[in-house]
């Protein structure tokens, strides 16, 4: 079985973290295959939502400790393809974090177990989230003198409350599920992950696929922007839509009181 299995279920793509043993810790291997899934999502024209989630006990631990990072800092030398490969592309690591990388496509994090450092970075590039109640969730970097470089500083703070995303950026310390749910950091909590997972992604995934990527991207790149600026922007990205053989299908399928059949064009 591969550290990460990619599979499609109609227009859902389904990447899963399959390294159990490991709480789905980082390695290399783990990194490139990440990499890899998430490059799938964005060139495979069929895939218009994506849901991430892992086997096992925990989410993702996030960096492998072991062998990840003493690579990454230089103190073990490549052993194997995934570490060349992680030696030859130092973006590889950030794209599998979705930290630099955007699969322009909804992202829905089901959120199986504890979701820590590296794993809680993941969840932040995610865009729609789901998890077991027993989950915890936090940036341990600081304990180990490291830096939470997978945009955890950045994003953090406009995901949550800027005090609160502090404590935990400088503390290390963990919330849990029920605290993230009030924090407004996941949408949902449930022990039925998965089925709420593919729940919204089938309600996502019907409607028009070229609207659904533009809301998204609007959203993302007025982020934080000046309000005249932002609205110039959301203009700029909206006007396309409206000229699409989807756009005239959705209002006719309405009047015909039938389901619209969307063909992203």
């Amino acid at each position: 079985m591969a550290l990460v299995e990619y599979e499609t279920r109609g227009h859902i793509a389904v990447i899963t973290l399959n390294r159990p043993e490991a709480r789905n810790a980082i390695n290399p291997e783990v990194a490139a295959r990440l990499a890899d899934a998430w490059e799938e999502v964005k060139s495979n024209g069929e895939v218009r939502v994506a849901v991430l989630t892992g086997t096992g006990s925990a989410f993702c631990a996030g960096a492998d400790l072991g062998q990840l990072i003493p690579m990454m800092s230089g103190a073990r030398q490549p052993e194997n393809e995934w570490d060349e490969r992680v030696v030859n592309d130092p973006g590889i690591t950030s794209r599998a974090l979705l930290r630099n990388f955007d699969p322009e496509t909804p992202v829905i994090a089901a959120i199986n177990g504890h979701g820590i450092a590296g794993g809680m970075e993941i969840i932040q590039g995610t865009d729609i989230r789901v998890s077991v109640p027993e989950a915890r969730f936090g940036v341990q970097e600081v304990k180990w003198a490291i830096f939470p470089a997978g945009g955890s500083t950045v994003r953090l703070p406009v995901q949550l409350p800027y005090a609160k995303a502090m404590e935990l950026l400088l503390t290390g310390d963990l919330i849990t599920a029920g605290e993230a749910l009030e924090l407004g950091f996941l949408n949902y909590v449930t022990e039925d992950i998965m089925g709420k997972a593919m729940e919204i992604a089938e309600k996502i995934a019907a409607n028009g696929p070229l609207a659904v990527k533009a809301i998204r991207r609007s959203v993302k790149e007025c982020l934080g922007k000046p309000e005249r600026e932002a609205l110039k922007l959301e203009s700029e990205i909206s006007a396309p839509i409206f000229q699409t053989e989807d756009a005239r299908e959705g209002p006719k399928a309405f009047m015909e009181k039938r389901q619209p059949v969307y063909k992203g064009r």
